[in-house]
């Protein structure tokens, strides 16, 4: 039997044990998805699209939220930010909806330049997406930079909810 999933809502499949799904967010709330480096052709790393599923499954339950891709390190002249872009509108995120910060070379930089971002289109605060791995030094970057963290969830728990849905 095939499983349906309609973001948490599971027929005819056993579901895994996952975090529970993510708080829907308004438009105050930015969500931000921080680069990865791209590969010398300028094509993204799996690390960098396992994060933008992740930011694509937030966006999806925050559907009033701007959504911040923010990485410079152009290879082969593309910039991270311009890459992830191209892949949330790609995979049917509204252009209009997305925000380039394209010239954050550091997660430092990411933190600073996110939040003049934010700042420009008036949200107040913001939820992460990067590596688990890297979220420790994410949020302290964007704490240092006065950016308020809502909520984080690391990408394979947000893909798998949409893949798999949530604990019951």
């Amino acid at each position: 039997m095939t499983a349906v999933l309609a973001l948490g809502v599971i027929l005819g499949g056993a579901p895994a044990a996952l975090a529970d799904p993510p708080i829907p967010h308004g438009p105050e709330t930015a969500i931000v998805i921080l680069g990865f480096g791209l590969l010398p052709d300028g094509s993204m790393r799996p690390e960098l699209i396992d994060r933008l599923r992740a930011g694509y499954v937030e966006a999806f339950v925050s559907a009033a939220s701007p959504v911040i891709v923010t990485g410079g390190n152009p290879q082969a002249g593309v910039t991270e930010a311009r890459a992830m872009a191209d892949w949330l509108i790609a995979n049917g995120l509204p252009a209009q909806r997305i925000h380039l910060e394209p010239a954050a070379r550091s997660t430092i930089e990411n933190a600073e330049f996110s939040a003049q971002v934010m700042e420009a289109i008036g949200t107040r605060d913001a939820v992460l997406i990067t590596s688990a791995y890297h979220m420790p030094r994410a949020l302290a970057s964007f704490t240092a930079a006065g950016i308020s963290v809502t909520g984080t969830y690391s990408p394979d728990e947000l893909w798998n909810l949409l893949v798999f849905g949530p604990k019951l």
